[in-house]
This record gives structure tokens, sequence and C-alpha cells, in this order.
């Protein structure tokens, strides 16, 4: 390496799946690497794992898929041994009834009822005949692949219950992204043939993937350790709080540690992960004004687990379950014995993993853990999924700014933020292990 190149020193900030990748490969081709992370004790973002009394959970789950065989590649390499095969089972609860998801016709004909499958199918035809056009919004962009009826049904309810805001108000754009690929004739087909080797795949109704045996956490524990192990830094329970740039670059950042200790740190080169409304509102000197009013409007929903602790037999089989019934605060349920065994801290119990989806400032997110654990069991008692008496105990963890909202307001906000966070040389990357 050139002796211009020794010189050269790389500031990550956040050890989430983006930032602890770059690190390890930059570290691992010389490029001396420092990661900032804001949580005092797990890495990977909102993939990790939290451990509890012997058990072990996600903060929803992850599955572990790629057509990239690169990217599989790098993730078997990390953890040779422990990859396991997980069959994929899903379903949707709706009214008082379980709908098998991916698509089975015949499941969804005997709980939907022969007059409301027809209307489902009528509504189907009338929107591939007249879809609305231009397709503007989530909303919209279901019901031309899908019927209104069927949108109702298996859309509404729950995406508007995830999102907090209506499906009119998220974009049509992100919609075609998060479904990619999928649309009632293919789920349908799917449902009735037999799978070919060499076909494409749809992420969406995959049946089978891989999955750590301890969790997604164990793969960026892994990585944070191969890192340090290299050389890397890795500081824990440290906040960014500036950013500072001259001539259209960043040359330093402010870390903050939890008891208010303030460093300065300059840098060669800075991948930025920390959600982008933080980022660009950290820049010193402050960006134009346009640019941080834009990143003003970029929202964030947030996101509870509440994991329980039930004993007895396992209460269902799925893996995951959506939850469509608007009697309950609840989105969806985790059940992590089915995803690896291992996660499970005795025998004879499982951790059911409860999602909840709100804002820092509800009511549902300032409720005390006790509260939370209580709601949680009398939620799962009025679905039907497990007595109240069954759960023995509980946690609750809370994640900020889980999941930017991609509404009509963040699709204008992005267009000056990403104009100034590009010419600042702070470059924000993202990794997706699909839920």
């Amino acid at each position: 390496m050139s002796e211009a190149g020794r010189k050269r020193k790389l500031v990550v900030v956040g050890a989430g799946p983006a930032g602890l990748t770059a690190a390890f490969e930059a570290q691992k081709a010389g490029l001396g690497t420092i990661v900032f992370e804001k949580d005092p004790v797990y890495v990977g973002g909102i993939s990790r794992t939290v451990e509890y009394k012997g058990y072990r959970f996600d903060i929803g789950g992850h599955r572990f898929f790629s057509k990239n065989s690169d990217i599989v590649a790098w993730w078997k390499e990390r953890l040779p041994d422990d990859f396991i095969q997980v069959r994929r089972m899903s379903r949707v609860y709706y009214r008082g009834r379980f709908f098998d998801y991916p698509l089975k016709a015949w499941n969804a004909l005997s709980n939907l009822g022969v007059l409301t499958s027809i209307a489902c199918v009528l509504s189907y035809a009338w929107a591939r005949l007249f879809p609305k056009r231009p397709e503007l919004s989530l909303e919209d962009w279901v019901s031309n692949r899908f019927g209104r009826r069927l949108f109702n049904i298996f859309f509404k309810t729950y995406t508007e219950k995830v999102w907090g805001i209506s499906t009119r108000d998220l974009s049509a754009d992100w919609a075609a992204q998060r479904i990619k690929g999928l649309s009632l004739s293919e789920a349908v087909l799917g449902a009735f043939r037999r799978k070919r080797r060499g076909g494409p795949v749809i992420k969406t109704l995959i049946d089978s993937f891989d999955y750590p045996r301890l969790g997604p956490g164990q793969m960026w524990e892994k990585t944070a350790a191969d890192f340090h192990a290299m050389g890397g830094e890795l500081q824990m329970g440290t906040a960014i709080t500036r950013i500072f740039h001259a001539g259209g670059r960043a040359t330093g950042v402010e870390a903050t540690t939890g008891s208010g200790g303030r460093r300065r740190v300059e840098a060669s080169d800075f991948i930025v992960s920390m959600p982008l409304r933080e980022t660009v509102l950290a820049f010193d000197p402050p960006l134009p004004d346009d640019v941080r009013a834009a990143a003003s409007q970029l929202a964030y929903r947030d996101f509870l687990t509440v994991a329980l602790i039930v004993r007895g037999e396992n209460p269902f089989p799925d893996n995951w379950i959506y939850i469509h019934d608007p009697g309950v605060k609840l989105g969806r349920i985790q059940n992590f014995r089915n995803w690896s065994e291992a996660m499970i801290g005795a025998e004879g119990t499982t951790c059911l993993g409860l999602e909840y989806f709100c804002f820092t400032q509800d009511a549902l997110w300032k409720m005390a853990d006790s509260d939370l654990i209580e709601l949680g069991r009398k939620e799962l008692a009025q679905l039907g999924l497990a007595g109240a008496d069954a759960v023995v105990d509980g946690a609750v963890v809370r994640m900020e700014k889980a999941y930017p909202i991609y509404g009509a307001p963040h699709s204008q906000a992005m267009r000056p933020t990403f104009r100034w966070s590009g010419a600042t040389a702070c470059t924000s990357t993202t990794t997706r292990i699909t839920p």
C-alpha cells in the first residue's frame, strides 16, 4: 500500500449490518477503521438478538435469504458451522381464522366462504380491467394487483397498524419494492403448481431459509469480534452528535458517550448508517435551511417487542403470525422456538415475540414494562393463542426509528437531502435481511 494509503482512516457510524460489514471489509483491506455505536450493549441494529434469562429473541424475525451468491458466501464464511435451514410457516389471523401465507387457494376459499371468494375474484377482474392510474399510493399499487376486496382484507388493516398512517399516504414506489415480483395470479398459481428448479424465486414466497443457530445477532456479534481481532476499534455507547465538513467533504465527527464525554475524531473517509434525518441535522456548519427543512420532514416508525416466556406445549407451529384483527394493538407474533430450538432457555417452554408498532410520543411507548407484559398476556389470550396463565415471565425491548416511513413527504424530502449528503462525502449505506 502507498504512503498515502497508509494514512487513510475510516470512521463508520453505526454497528448494524451495513456499518459492521463495511468496517470489517475495510479493516481487512488494511484501512484503519473505527466504529461508533450508540447502543451500549448490542451490535446489529434492528438485526440484533437480545438475551434474557437464557432466552434469545430477535427484534422482529430476520430471515437470511439472497439470490446473490457472494452475499451468501460472506454469511457462511462468518458462521461456517452455525447456520441451520428453517422451514418457513407463516399465517394471517383475520376474523378469528388463520389464512396460510403465502396463499393456498383451498385454505383461503374455505376461510373466506364462497360468496366472499367470488366477490374477491370479481374485484380482482375489475382492477385488471380498470386499474387506477396514475399509481400514487400503496393502496393504488396493491389494489391494481390484487383487487380492492383482497386489499381491504389482507393489506389495509395490518399495514395501517404497522405504519400508523393511511395506506393512501404510503408511497406506491415503496410498495413496488417491498412486494416486488408478487401478484395475485403468481400467488394462486404458486399454490397449485410444482416448483421448477432454476425458475425465478420470489422472495415473498420462499418456503425455507437460512438462519444463524443463535439468531441474527450471532452473525453481527461474530463480525464485530473478527473486526476487533484484526485491530479495528469499536466504541459502544457512543453517539455521533456532529459531523464536521469543509470544502464539500466530511472531515471529522464529534463522538459523545452516555456519560457526556465528548471526543473529536478526524478521518479521511466516512460511512454513516445512522438515520438520515439525524445525519443531515448533525452537519457542522449547518447545511442550507431548505436541506435541513427537508430532512426534518423524514418520519420514522418506532417499535416494541414484548418477549413472553410461555410454558407448556408449543402453542402454534408458525415462525410468525400477522395479526389483522383490529380489536388488538398487537401487529405480529414471532415464535422463536420455531426459528431455532437453541434460542430457548428451558425445555417445555417457548419465547413469543409480540410486536407493537407505535411512535415514541404514543401512550403505548410510554407504558411501563410490567404493563406491556400484562397487555401482551391479555391479547394472547384474547386471540386464543396461549392462555394467560401459561405466561410465566417477560421482557420488553424498545427500538426507536426502526423503520423510515415512505410517504409523499419522504420522496420530496429525499432529493435535497441526498444532494447534500453526497456533496459532503457522507455515505449512507443499508443492508436488508428481509423480515
